[in-house]
């Protein structure tokens, strides 16, 4: 998670070091439904648009790498916490 500092005051520094604001930026999701678990991501519109063609392509292969393998990892995780709880995996 990016953190950009607030617009404040250029003399007064206790603003700015005490209260960042947080800005998300890209965000992966990983949701389970019973045995099924899907993994998406986002990105900040703002950055998004700010995306060359190419640079979006990129990006996108990029993250469905990313959502890959949390969720196979996810979903491997689930699976040996059900089979060690003798549950059917």
């Amino acid at each position: 998670m990016a953190e950009e500092a607030p617009r404040a005051n250029p003399t007064d520094t206790s603003t700015s070091q005490k209260n960042p604001v947080e800005t998300e930026i890209l965000n992966v999701n990983v949701e389970r439904e019973g045995q099924q678990v899907s993994a998406k991501w986002g990105l900040h519109p703002g950055l998004k648009s700010e995306l060359t063609p190419d640079e979006w392509k990129e990006l996108t292969e990029v993250m469905g790498k990313v959502t890959d393998i949390v969720g196979k990892r996810f979903a491997e995780i689930l699976a040996r916490g059900q089979k060690e709880a003798g549950g059917a995996a």
